[in-house]
């Protein structure tokens, strides 16, 4: 009969320490967040649009993921989750694991002006998000009545500072960038003209073709077609610079109001925690595919411009617009419970 091999007992105190760092080794491999190892992605990356199929923000995403799968070599998943000016999807992203699979796909509306539009705000725009890179700017133009007197950003000051209380301005709702724009128009410029806001951008442009509102600062893809056929009167656009699709029309900071600046951007965001080489993988992503001519072209025929930046320099222009839209905010009175 064949002997069993004789097995040397451990000693107890040898067993605990192993079996100690056995339970380390474990609770580190657990930690560790996932693709911190190098790996990233190696499943599906989800992103969270939080506004409505077939809207601009979900166009514009829809327009730049593919090119960044590519490079990622991993699916990006697009959900929509739309609710509350956005807040619902960027909440949902706010309490998602920090892993890099669920980015959020966010604007100056979600990270710059709801802090101050909201009362009753269920995340922290600054602290529960890490900027990745902004990926557009998105500009807007002063357009009026093709009836209405003033042809200048210049006359338009003009003349409303002699009419005080009798120039209407449109937008697509309280609260939105056309509204917040049209506000930081009155204060910077001083004069007293009366917001009209609507239930969409649809309704406030039929008005102002009707003339029954005089002006409205309102996103490029929308203006920049009445514009050009006649429908309305473009004055300016409101970038810190001409936009390249139109540089026929001057700035308003140039054309009698210095220093305004007024562009809608968005960017893509991970929850807070996410590992930075993660962070640096996107941001490369992201750029790579920007820098797409044929991706660049798109955007620009969509009224955005290519624009990423660094996580840090991300983070810098969104404490600049956040104070510059709650001036916005403040100045118009503007709440939603």
């Amino acid at each position: 009969m064949a002997t069993r091999p004789h097995r040397r007992r451990i000693p107890e105190p040898l067993r605990g320490a192993l079996a100690a760092c056995g339970i380390g080794l474990a609770l580190a491999f657990a930690a560790a967040p996932a693709g911190a190892a190098g790996d990233y992605p190696s499943r599906p990356v989800h992103l969270i649009v939080p506004f409505p199929p077939g809207g601009g923000a979900d166009i514009l995403a829809r327009t730049v993921m593919p090119r960044i799968e590519k490079t990622l070599g991993q699916p990006i998943v697009i959900e929509n989750k739309p609710g509350a000016g956005g807040n619902v999807g960027a909440e949902y992203v706010a309490r998602a694991a920090p892993d890099g699979y669920t980015l959020l796909y966010g604007t100056n509306g979600t990270h710059a002006i709801n802090a101050t539009l909201y009362r009753n705000l269920r995340f922290d725009p600054a602290k529960d998000f890490v900027p990745v890179s902004r990926m557009t700017t998105i500009a807007a133009m002063l357009i009026v009545n093709p009836k209405f007197p003033p042809t200048t950003v210049e006359e338009l000051i003009r003349y409303a500072k002699a009419n005080p209380g009798k120039v209407n301005f449109a937008s697509a709702g309280n609260g939105t960038t056309s509204h917040l724009a049209g506000e930081l128009f009155k204060t910077m410029a001083g004069v007293d003209i009366v917001h009209v806001p609507y239930r969409g951008g649809a309704l406030a442009v039929n008005d102002l073709m009707a003339g029954q509102v005089q002006m409205m600062i309102d996103v490029m893809p929308n203006a920049l077609p009445l514009a050009r056929d006649g429908r309305a009167r473009g004055i300016a656009v409101s970038t810190a610079t001409r936009y390249p699709g139109a540089p026929e029309f001057p700035t308003i900071a140039e054309s009698g109001l210095p220093g305004f600046e007024a562009s809608a951007w968005d960017g893509i965001f991970v929850p807070a925690g996410t590992p930075t080489a993660i962070v640096n993988r996107l941001n490369a992503a992201i750029r790579e595919a920007l820098e797409d001519p044929q991706i660049a072209e798109a955007l620009r025929a969509r009224g955005a411009v290519p624009s990423p930046n660094t996580p840090e320099a991300f983070a810098r222009h969104i404490a600049d617009s956040s104070e510059k839209w709650a001036r916005a905010v403040r100045a118009s009175g503007a709440k939603i419970d």
